[in-house]
Formats: C-alpha cells, sequence, structure tokens
C-alpha cells in the first residue's frame, strides 16, 4: 500500500488541529449551541428513532444538549462501546447520561457494561465527529479506523457533526473512508 495518501492525512490533522487552536471557549460555545438547533430542527433528526452519539471531545462540537432533547422525546440514545475481544466498538442504549456512561479509552465516556446493546442495523442515524469533513461529504478521523469498521456496518444515515472551520473543500481518501450522507455545521446543513 502506497504511503502517499496515509502521509496526506496526518499532515491535514495537523495542519486542521493548528486551525483548530485558533477558536476559544466562547466561540466554541455558541458555534456548538447553533449547530444543536439546526440537528434538532432537521427532518433526519426528527424522523430518527435510534440515533448512535459521540461523547464531545474538548474539540468538537458539544452535542449534549441535542443527546438530552433526543432522550427527553423519546428518541433511542446510543454510544459507541468497545469491545475489547473484536477490537471493535457496538450500539449500546444509553437512558441516563450520568449514570450509565464511565470512563474508557482515549479519555473518552462510552456506556457501561450493563447497559443493553441495539444492533447496528437498527439504527436509524448516526451522528459522526471528524478532524474534517469536505464538501463532498468524506471524513478524515483520528487515524484508527473505528468509525469506518463501525458506520460499514450500518445502513443508517450518517450526519457528519462539525464546526464550520473543520470544513474543507478536499480531503485525501481510502477506499475503506465511509462517507456521510449530511454534514451539520453551525451554518449549514449539506445533504450528499
Amino acid at each position: 500500500m502506497s504511503t502517499e495518501i496515509p502521509a496526506l492525512k496526518q499532515s491535514w490533522r495537523a495542519h486542521l488541529r493548528a486551525e483548530d487552536q485558533r477558536h476559544g471557549a466562547d466561540e466554541r460555545r455558541e458555534a456548538s449551541r447553533r449547530l444543536c438547533e439546526r440537528v434538532a430542527q432537521s427532518d433526519v433528526w426528527r424522523a430518527a428513532k435510534s440515533v448512535l452519539v459521540f461523547g464531545p471531545r474538548a474539540d468538537e462540537p458539544d452535542i449534549r444538549p441535542l443527546i438530552a432533547a433526543g432522550l427527553a422525546s423519546g428518541k433511542i440514545i446510543t454510544f459507541p462501546r468497545h469491545v475489547a475481544a473484536s477490537d471493535t466498538y457496538e450500539a449500546a442504549v444509553v437512558r441516563d447520561l450520568a449514570r450509565d456512561l464511565i470512563p474508557a479509552r482515549f479519555g473518552l465516556r462510552e456506556p457501561a457494561p450493563e447497559c443493553p446493546g441495539l444492533p447496528l442495523m437498527q439504527l436509524d442515524l448516526v451522528l459522526v465527529p471528524a478532524v474534517a469533513f469536505d464538501a463532498i461529504g468524506r471524513r478524515l478521523g483520528r487515524g484508527k479506523g473505528y468509525y469506518d469498521q463501525l458506520l460499514s456496518h450500518t445502513p443508517a444515515g450518517k450526519c457528519g457533526i462539525a464546526f464550520d472551520w473543520q470544513v474543507v473543500d478536499e480531503l485525501p481518501t481510502e477506499p475503506h473512508d465511509a462517507p456521510m450522507n449530511y454534514l451539520a455545521t453551525p451554518t449549514r446543513w449539506l445533504v450528499f
């Protein structure tokens, strides 16, 4: 396998992380609020009965208000949970954010072992974080391939979640990179 595309991806990650550092807490908070409103108003979100979400890292949009609204409206909310035996992720149902999420690898929180799993085939929508997305729905993740693996096993709509500064014209991709169906930012809703 050529090392050209992985090297380009690493270069993009470094560039975009540096760009991300230019945006302060107040800007992130307001952008996250507007992004949550945009997703909540979308037909895609409204129609979804079961949604795979993510616990945001410090450099990702804070979608916790959207998650709380989904729980309050009766949606089945799931988070990725690591399966050590296969080094993959599954969807697990969370009903109480404070009680059901526990510390996990990469500094994230994931569903506790007692939270029931939900087959990936039963998801309606997946909210997907990334380092960046491009204008045609391609995603640049953190480089481990976990989301690409998970996304390849569900027919659910895939919605990228990003700040506006995380969207670029074009990203390098490889055949295993899962494309998005939608991209939500504080100012845009794109359909691919």
